[in-house]
């Protein structure tokens, strides 16, 4: 059972990671408007999440975030806004692009499942669906104006606005088109795979203890 439960994981990691590079590689992740992108992959980061934790979840964020990084420098499309961040530092470039996604799958594994405490968990997979775009936005424009913030670069997009009416003006519809993608995509698709019982509906060590009495 064991056995049979981590290849099922290992599967799952493996999909997900391989869904999120199609859709990072074509049209179908990015929709570009502007120096930002509508960003569809935070969708498989969220499914990760939901179907393998904390752990699954900080990795396929750490593919998103590594394939993010990679328009930088023009491979798989380019980002306007990672050119010039990549110009002015390589390395706070990469940690703009790498960390927020990676501590955005990480902590969708513990609000999906501190939602299905709270709820059930149909409801928790749309919160976390919600959260995987919020948490993405949230993070990456916290860790531009905090890296990039004193560059005139980003002093020219601020343009003597207060920081949290920058951001929000900044990723404007970009942002709202994201979260409601994320929250219905990733909600249905949760509800499937728990209907699929592809998804555990209680807490495997609660499971456990009642198959042992």
């Amino acid at each position: 059972m064991n056995t049979s439960s981590k290849t099922t994981k290992l599967v799952i990691l493996g999909l997900l990671t391989a869904v999120l590079l199609i859709m990072a590689y074509t049209p179908l992740g990015y929709l570009n408007i502007g120096p930002l992108a509508i960003s569809f992959n935070v969708i498989p980061v969220a499914i990760a999440a939901i179907t393998l934790g904390p752990v699954g979840g900080a990795i396929v964020g750490a593919v998103f975030g590594l394939t993010s990084f990679l328009q930088c420098i023009g491979v798989g499309g380019t980002s306007g806004m990672g050119v010039i961040l990549f110009e002015i530092s390589p390395v706070l470039a990469f940690i703009q692009r790498f960390v927020p996604r990676v501590l955005d799958g990480f902590l969708l594994g513990y609000i999906y499942s501190g939602t299905k405490k709270l709820t059930n968990p149909y409801a928790a997979c749309f919160v976390t669906g919600f959260f995987s775009a919020f948490l993405n936005t949230a993070f990456f424009m916290t860790a531009l104006v905090a890296l990039f913030g004193n560059t005139d670069y980003v002093k020219g997009l601020m343009d003597g606005r207060n920081v949290l009416v920058f951001i929000c003006a900044f990723v404007g519809v970009n942002a709202v088109c994201e979260m409601l993608s994320s929250t219905v995509i990733s909600g249905a698709v949760g509800t499937a795979l728990i209907k699929a019982k592809l998804i555990p509906t209680t807490d495997s060590k609660k499971s456990s203890a009642a198959e042992t009495v």
